[in-house]
């Protein structure tokens, strides 16, 4: 390599202008020859010569492609495309094997590994661009539609039909299934995996399954299946609803104290007494204390009576809301 190229900052890259590509290649002549040729076509470009340095570079800079030796000392290519698609933060990423072996076992490991390309040795530039354009286009649309919801405020998540794996999420979605189900990627909770094959025969078809919702207090998540983004890649939209709104609207309309507020929702919401101590994680006794002054402010004697006077009352000021 006649001069050392200035590789690209992560901090520097703007991905509206060029995609970012990673080198994986032990072989500094192999590395140079692809470094311009690549930068000519307009992409920035990163490097990395050995296996530990290529995971590094991959979970710092997140390169929309990875173009990766097979054979290098130490840890080989195989093992470097393993874990890459073992982490949620990279998984999503497409890999090209570059490889002298031509057996085909060896071949069928490079694709086993996570690779869905190769190309063989005596690199060609132009049949290494050829074949990253076709897988380019695909990561190219996943991530815009991705960096779409995250604008808009939306968790998002892509899991793997075949073995349940969670490939990426946004950071609001690590929160939330931590929140909800504590797990974390690249588990993904089995009542969403059970939920996505349920219902995958209705996707492929490109109809819209029944979203899925879990409850927790006042608080809900519902997953809804947006798009399927490679073989079997599906991205799920997540989305965390509060009636907190709710219950500090009961309080103002009624002159409820906090506490009576949640009590007098979940009345609405049709749960007996055991139930909303469970939830509030109170007594018995004390929600039935707490019903009496309810009862008392809304001149009521039944829970019957309350749960439709504060059902009326929530339908003037939300019609959203639903009981």
């Amino acid at each position: 390599m006649s001069a050392r190229p200035q590789y690209p900052t992560p901090a520097t890259f703007d991905r509206n202008v060029s995609d970012v590509v990673l080198i994986v290649d032990d072989v500094p002549d192999n590395l140079a020859v692809l470094h311009d040729a690549l930068d000519e076509s307009g992409y920035t470009v990163l490097v990395a010569t050995s296996g530990e340095a290529a995971l590094q570079r991959a979970s710092q800079a997140l390169p929309d492609i990875v173009l990766l030796d097979a054979m290098m000392p130490g840890m080989d290519g195989f093992e470097v495309a393993k874990r890459l698609k073992a982490t949620a933060l990279t998984a999503h990423i497409p890999i090209i094997f570059m490889t002298g072996l031509t057996e085909t076992e060896h071949l069928v490991a490079a694709l086993e590994a996570g690779g869905v390309d190769y190309v063989t040795k005596p690199i060609k530039p132009k049949e290494v661009l050829a074949r990253m354009g076709v897988h380019m286009q695909g990561a190219r649309q996943a991530r815009q539609t991705r960096n779409a919801l995250d604008a808009f405020g939306y968790a998002s998540i892509t899991v793997r039909a075949s073995d349940g794996k969670l490939m990426w999420q946004t950071p609001l979605a690590r929160e939330l299934l931590m929140n909800y189900y504590g797990t974390a990627a690249p588990e993904t909770p089995a009542i969403v995996v059970d939920w996505l094959r349920r219902h995958l025969k209705e996707a492929e078809q490109q109809i819209e399954p029944p979203r899925l919702t879990t409850d927790k207090g006042s608080r809900r998540l519902t997953f809804r299946l947006h798009q399927q983004t490679g073989d079997d890649d599906w991205l799920i939209v997540m989305r965390e609803v509060s009636d907190s709104a709710v219950i500090e609207s009961l309080g103002l309309a009624f002159k409820l104290t906090a506490r009576e507020s949640e009590v007098l929702y979940w009345v609405v919401k049709g749960k007996i007494n055991r139930d909303i101590a469970d939830i509030l994680g109170s007594s018995p006794a004390t929600v039935k204390k707490h019903l009496e002054r309810i009862f008392a402010k809304l001149g009521v004697e039944t829970r019957t009576a309350a749960a439709s006077m504060a059902m009326q009352r929530l339908r003037q000021l939300q019609p959203q809301f639903e009981g």
